[in-house]
C-alpha cells in the first residue's frame, strides 16, 4: 500500500491565526475562551466562548469576495493558504486532476443562516443577497479551495457533527493510500459562534458557563469555539520526489457506530474506532504514547472516552499521556478534529506535549495521565487524534513520527 505523509499544516483559532502561534499557545498553556462579542449575546444563558480574534474580513477579502464566502470559508482559504504555502505544492496538469479536497463542517454557513433569518423574520425584509444559498452550503468551503487552487480531483464535505474533519481527513488518507488520488487538501473548519448557534446549543443542556474543564472532577459542560485547521496529505514518493517537508506520516484510520443513542456516547464505539485506528496502521497499544482526547469537558463523554482507551490499552493506559485542547480552543464542533490534530503534530515534531488546561481536581473515573494544566516534554513515535460525535459517529486517525 502507498504511504501518506502530511506535508502542509494550516489553521486559525482562538489561539493565533497560524500554526506557529497555535503551537506556541499550546505550549504555554494558554486558553483562548473569554466572553462572547456576538449581537444580542445579554439573551443568552452562556456568554463564553472561544473566538478567533483580531479578525477582520476586510483585511483578507475584497467586497465580491466577502459576498460569496461565509465566515467558515473564509476561515478554511485562509488556513489552506497557509498548508499550501509550507507544503509548497502546485495543482497543474495530471497532479491536478490526481488532486482534491475533502473536508468536514457540521453548521456550514450557519452564520450567514443566522443573518438572513434575522433580516426576513425581524427586520421584515422581503429579498435576500442573490448569493445566500452557494454561501451557507457545507460544501462552499471545499469548492473554493478547489476552485483557488485548480484542484480537479475528488472534491466534496463530510457532515458527521463533531467528527467531521476526522472523518473527512481519513477518507482523503483511504484515497491517497487506495491510489484513486496523489494529494489531498483536507480538514475541517466551523464558525456557529452566533446567536443562532449558541443559543441552539443551550437547548442541549451541555454547555458550561464558566468554562471547560476536561477530565476534572468540577467539569460542567463544553465551549463552543471556532476555526479551521486545513492539511495537504501527499502520497510519500511524490512528496519526496518535490523535496516537500514531511511533518508526519498518518499511519492508519477507522471509524465506527454505536448505533444506540442520539447524545450518549457508547464505550464500545468508541473502544472499537480506537483499536481499529491501530489495526489499520499494524500498530499495537505499546506503542503508542499520546492521545489528543474527544475530552468535551461534559460529564458522560469524558469518563466514556477514559473506559474506552483503558478497555484497548489495557495496562499500558497508565503510560499514556492524553490531552485535550479543547480546553484552551473550544469545541470548534465540524472544525475541532483538524484544530487539535495540530497537537498530535506538535509532539511528534517538537516532542512537547499540549496540557489539559483547568484541571483542579481528579475524577476517580477519568483516573489517565491527563498532561493536568502544564505542557510536558516528550519523545512521541505514534499519536491517536479521537473525535466521537453525536450519533454515536466516532472517527480515530493515528499518525507516526516519519523516518
Amino acid at each position: 500500500m502507498r504511504r501518506v505523509v502530511i506535508t502542509g499544516a494550516g489553521s486559525i483559532n482562538a489561539l493565533g491565526h497560524s500554526v506557529a502561534q497555535t503551537f506556541e499557545a499550546f505550549a504555554a498553556g494558554h486558553c483562548g475562551i473569554e466572553q462572547l462579542r456576538i449581537r444580542d449575546v445579554e439573551r443568552l444563558s452562556v456568554q463564553i466562548g472561544a473566538q478567533v480574534k483580531g479578525y477582520e474580513q476586510e483585511a483578507h477579502f475584497n467586497r465580491q469576495q466577502i459576498a460569496l464566502y461565509d465566515r467558515f470559508t473564509q476561515f478554511t482559504l485562509l488556513a489552506a493558504r497557509e498548508a499550501i504555502a509550507q507544503a509548497g505544492v502546485e495543482f497543474r496538469g495530471e497532479f491536478a486532476d490526481r488532486s482534491g479536497v475533502v473536508l468536514g463542517t457540521s453548521g456550514g454557513g450557519l452564520t450567514t443562516q443566522d443573518e438572513n433569518y434575522r433580516a426576513v423574520y425581524e427586520e421584515g425584509k422581503n429579498r435576500v443577497h442573490p448569493f445566500i444559498v452557494p454561501k451557507l452550503m457545507n460544501n462552499a468551503a471545499a469548492s473554493h479551495v478547489s476552485m483557488n487552487w485548480n484542484l480537479r480531483g475528488p472534491s466534496f464535505t463530510v457532515a458527521t457533527a463533531c467528527a467531521s474533519s476526522n472523518h473527512a481527513m481519513g477518507l482523503a488518507f483511504q484515497m491517497i493510500r487506495s491510489g484513486m488520488a496523489d494529494a489531498m487538501v483536507t480538514g475541517g473548519s466551523e464558525s456557529m459562534l452566533c446567536f443562532g448557534g449558541v443559543k441552539a446549543w443551550e437547548g442541549l443542556r451541555v454547555m458550561s458557563k464558566d468554562g471547560c474543564r476536561p477530565f476534572s472532577a468540577t467539569r460542567n459542560g463544553m465551549v463552543q469555539g471556532e476555526g479551521a485547521g486545513i492539511f495537504v496529505f501527499e502520497e510519500l514518493e511524490n512528496a519526496r520526489k518535490r523535496g516537500a517537508p514531511i511533518l508526519a506520516e498518518v499511519a492508519g484510520f477507522a471509524m465506527s457506530s454505536d448505533a444506540s443513542d442520539i447524545v450518549t456516547p457508547s464505550k464500545q464505539g468508541a473502544a472499537r474506532a480506537i483499536s481499529g485506528a491501530l489495526k489499520d496502521a499494524r500498530l499495537s497499544p505499546a506503542d503508542v504514547q499520546y492521545i489528543n482526547a474527544h475530552g468535551t469537558g461534559t460529564a458522560v463523554n469524558d469518563k466514556t472516552e477514559c473506559a474506552a482507551i483503558a478497555d484497548v490499552f489495557g495496562q499500558h493506559a497508565d503510560d499514556l499521556m492524553i490531552s485535550s485542547t479543547k480546553s484552551m480552543h473550544g469545541h470548534a464542533i465540524g472544525g475541532t478534529g483538524a484544530i487539535e490534530l495540530l497537537a498530535c503534530l506538535m509532539a511528534l515534531q517538537e516532542g512537547v506535549i499540549a496540557p489539559t488546561i483547568g484541571y483542579e481536581e481528579p475524577d476517580p473515573e477519568c483516573a489517565l495521565d491527563v498532561v493536568p494544566n502544564v505542557a510536558r516534554e516528550a519523545k512521541v513515535d505514534v499519536a491517536l487524534s479521537n473525535a466521537f460525535a453525536f450519533g454515536g459517529l466516532n472517527a480515530v486517525l493515528a499518525l507516526k513520527r516519519f523516518s
